[in-house]
């Protein structure tokens, strides 16, 4: 009398069936891993910028800006270190943090604009200056930037804006680069800052240069200038990670 014996085994196709829904899970799990990284570095670097605008506002405060400096009353922004009260202010002062560590090592840096914003003007000026801090991030040591500053600093650049539409035109050539997605952008006149959403490249036949999409639409001037942290000499990531404004009385 024979016995038949029974073997239960999974086949083939289960089995790559198997791999292959695991792989797809592993490669899930992969991103989000990676996005989880890249979230806390954004949520870190922006604590960190917040901090450093803080210490920012509290040096602005111990220079002093006089309100009745004549600057402040005619036309653009103007930058800090021109309108301070105590000058000259040192280089290391616009370093984060203010330890006694090599300025060479620092990553963090700020620069600030300043207007006046009381309506009566020169005339009867009141103590009232609006302050804009910008926060960068030098990626490199030896990372050089626009201005001779030799850290990131807003710039002026002209470009074409229509009051109510949120597209600019009118870049030139040789600034192409310097406004970027994801960028911000402050205009010299009236200081409000805008977030850059997209750049398209000029189009052949069409206007020359690129133009710029806003997160809202404009309220400054027809043709204007805007402030912007240009990105390191020869190329690389936008160094500015944060604008913040307040309006402080010296």
């Amino acid at each position: 009398m024979s016995s038949r014996i029974l073997y239960k085994a999974f086949s083939l196709t289960e089995v790559l069936l198997a791999v292959a829904t695991l792989a797809i899970g592993m490669l899930f799990i992969a991103g989000t891993f990676l996005a989880g990284i890249y979230l806390t570095t954004v949520a870190a670097e922006r604590t960190t910028a917040a901090v450093v605008a803080d210490e920012a506002f509290a040096k602005i405060k111990l220079y002093g800006i006089n309100p009745a400096d004549p600057n402040l009353f005619v036309g653009p922004l103007r930058r800090f270190e021109d309108v301070a009260a105590r000058r000259p202010v040192p280089a290391e002062e616009f370093a984060y943090p203010s330890t006694q560590v090599d300025i060479s090592e620092k990553q963090y840096y700020w620069s600030a604009l300043c207007q006046h914003v009381d309506p009566n003007g020169a005339s009867r000026p009141s103590r009232l200056v609006q302050v804009t801090v910008f926060v960068s991030r030098k990626t490199a040591s030896a990372a050089s930037y626009q201005g001779g500053a030799g850290r990131p600093i807003p710039m002026t650049v002209r470009i074409l804006a229509t009051p109510g539409s949120n597209v600019l035109t009118g870049l030139p050539v040789a600034n192409a680069t310097w406004i970027n997605d994801g960028c911000t952008i402050v205009d010299d006149k009236t200081g409000q800052i805008y977030r850059v959403l997209q750049r398209r490249d000029a189009v052949p036949g069409a206007f020359p240069g690129p133009t710029i999409e806003l997160d809202r639409p404009w309220e400054g001037a027809f043709g204007d200038r805007v402030w912007v942290v240009p990105p390191p000499i020869g190329g690389g990531k936008d160094p500015c990670i944060a604008v913040s404004q307040k309006v402080i009385r010296f």
